[in-house]
């Protein structure tokens, strides 16, 4: 008998958790039932850089000794890192966000997590924990930002960038390296481009909507292609840039024959800077800049923003932000794209 019941208790121990064995027979499992957070109506939050967001978190109930703790998923390599814990009386902030956030406390079951200031890396998943012993429990909210994403190459040309100098020519450029749902959700819009590009997690993909043949060939169906993940090393690309519209900021274009150098000092003798690629891209997209004028940016590439395609101005079919490459700084001259923040 005392052999059955030894056999039998390590049969129990053996065996996996229900929760491995017992699966929904269709659909994605249900979620957890929510005895103490409540479950927001919304569960993206859209906002602009500069802006101010909140991310709702509410509690239907208070229990004992308990804590909440807002955490961030971070896009480059999936960690979670903690914002802010508080126990409703108290709370500690962490992190590179802690200076720019506080929670809402609108009243005593509010824990809504207020950022001030956005930023580009805000961007993405948020959670908002009722840490409570035995009874954890947890919603999930998206912060998204209202942006474009572009292809950047340097003046040296294609392919010339490992990971981290892409990451660092993104933000050269007032953007970042954008996410795979930010490339997807571009591509879905319209972006078609031939060239591979390191995105913010160190995979490469580039997107395509017209199969032809220098871009992986006409079978191939439209879509986001990748290379997967490259050596952040040794590989060599180009980037693609995310960026988003800057509350309170202008780009404005000033016409003359300048050199480079000319064309900074023009912008700072009127209290501006000279325009960056991804302040150019964010005029053309939520400030409609349209110009066919040429114009000098801060990395020393010509552009000019179309938004009404018309056979003076490149003659393409599409509106876009087209490109003279990098013209040399001292003998070419054109206008210049200023920027003028808040």
């Amino acid at each position: 008998m005392h052999r059955l019941l030894l056999l039998s208790s390590l049969w129990l121990l053996a065996a996996p958790p229900a929760s491995t064995i017992f699966q929904r027979p269709t659909g994605s499992p249900a979620p957890p039932h929510l005895q103490y957070l409540l479950e927001p109506l919304h569960t993206a939050v859209h906002t602009q850089r500069g802006a101010t967001a909140t991310l709702p978190c509410v509690l239907r109930a208070l229990p004992r000794n308990y804590r909440v703790k807002w955490s961030k998923v971070e896009p480059a390599n999936y960690r979670e890192s903690i914002i802010i814990i508080t126990n409703g009386l108290y709370h500690k902030n962490y992190g590179p966000l802690s200076p720019r956030v506080r929670l809402r406390h609108s009243h005593r079951y509010d824990a809504s997590l207020t950022i001030t200031d956005v930023a580009l890396e805000d961007e993405g998943r948020y959670r908002c924990q009722l840490v409570n012993g035995l009874e954890d429990e947890s919603v999930s909210l998206t912060l998204h930002l209202e942006g474009i994403v572009f292809p950047y190459q340097p003046s040296n040309g294609r392919y010339k960038f490992n990971y981290h100098e892409a990451k660092r020519a993104c933000e050269q450029q007032d953007s970042r390296l954008a996410t795979y749902q930010q490339l997807y959700k571009a591509w879905t819009e319209g972006l078609d481009w031939c060239n591979a590009g390191w995105i913010l997690d160190g995979t490469v993909h580039y997107p395509i909507i017209n199969s032809r043949e220098p871009c992986g060939g006409r079978l191939l169906l439209p879509g986001v292609r990748t290379y997967g993940a490259r050596d952040k090393q040794k590989d060599r690309f180009d980037a693609f840039c995310f960026t988003s519209a800057l509350q309170g900021s202008q780009v404005y274009f000033i016409r003359g024959h300048l050199n480079f150098k000319e064309a900074g000092q023009a912008c700072r003798n009127n209290g501006a800077a000279i325009a960056k690629v991804g302040q150019l891209y964010s005029a053309w997209k939520f400030s409609q800049l349209d110009r066919c004028d040429g114009g000098w940016l801060a990395d020393g590439s010509v552009r000019y923003p179309i938004t009404t395609p018309r056979e003076r101005c490149g003659g393409l079919p599409d509106p876009g932000v087209r490109s003279f490459g990098f013209p040399s700084k001292e003998l070419r001259t054109y206008g210049t794209y200023c920027f003028a923040g808040k």
